[in-house]
């Protein structure tokens, strides 16, 4: 017998397609992004400019922490772009990330009186984000011109790849803390410490040699499995490495490319299904939840 939602053409009210609903309202979702990145910068002089100030300020903080204290200044040619190149892509991570979790219950009002596809919201985090992130990319490459900076394909494909992984990457896990976000507040508490956690698990400060060289190989396979590590060598690939001398040693070996480039596609796409599948499952109970 066919089912009373494919004979008439309607769907079951707090039910959709999931991700694909977003497709078949992009209006919509341009209306959330924007208005997400006003109401961000209501009453604020500065306004966009803080997405300049505060990679800024970090960027400030980490290279004398431990480009001049540590010394990595010394022991890695162009410190400052291999830092900074890594900085901006966590803050793309960490903001999407961070935003996507909370966007359902940030937005309980709306949720509670019409019906709308919930995947908008965290959608449009991801987008905030990247509208905050690509301007700070401006700069960077800016900055990697003055040290010589000349990309090739191979660059230009490398750091488009590594946005791609972190974006799905923060979407699909975004989606899952969202979902859990509704039912328990806990979890709002563990984004947090996530994000605290994430630039120093990954080679943002440091190179990933140093990790190699001081963990067990399955603790550092365990640490490549991690999709921001394999986006920030990536990013370093695309904007740091072009800028060292042709004597330098520093080169990703290929397995990096052969091996772990899929492996963080794949993880990265994992998280997407399974974010997806856990949020179009829970959805219909999300206003009564909220």
């Amino acid at each position: 017998m066919t089912p009373p939602e494919v004979a008439t053409g309607l769907v079951a009210p707090g039910r959709g397609r999931g991700l694909l609903d977003v497709h078949r309202n992009r209006y919509l979702l341009s209306l959330i992004t924007r208005k997400e990145i006003q109401v961000r910068y209501r009453g604020s002089v500065l306004g966009i400019l803080w997405s300049y100030i505060k990679p800024a300020m970090q960027f400030a903080v980490f290279f004398v922490a431990m480009g001049l204290f540590l010394g990595l200044n010394r022991g890695l040619e162009n410190y400052a772009v291999y830092l900074f190149s890594g900085i901006i892509l966590m803050n793309l991570f960490n903001e999407s990330f961070r935003n996507a979790a909370r966007s359902i219950v940030e937005n309980y009002n709306l949720i509670k009186k019409i019906y709308l596809p919930r995947e908008l919201f965290p959608v449009s985090s991801l987008w905030v984000a990247l509208a905050h992130f690509f301007p700070q990319v401006v700069v960077l490459v800016v900055a990697c011109l003055f040290f010589g900076w000349v990309p090739g394909l191979a660059q230009v494909g490398a750091v488009l790849l590594g946005t791609a992984i972190v974006a799905v990457f923060s979407l699909g896990i975004g989606l899952l803390f969202a979902t859990a976000n509704v039912f328990f507040r806990d979890a709002e508490n563990i984004v947090e410490l996530l994000v605290m956690i994430t630039t120093w698990a990954s080679p943002v400060l440091y190179t990933w040699t140093m990790v190699r060289d001081a963990m067990a190989p399955w603790m550092f396979a365990l640490y490549m499995f991690n999709p921001l590590t394999v986006a920030t060598e990536l990013f370093h690939f695309g904007f740091w490495q072009p800028t060292l001398d042709a004597s330098s040693t520093w080169a990703l070996p290929d397995a990096f490319f052969s091996l772990w480039v899929p492996v963080a596609i794949g993880v990265s796409l994992l998280f997407l299904f399974l974010g997806d599948l856990a949020f179009r499952r829970h959805e219909g109970t999300f206003a009564q939840e909220l």
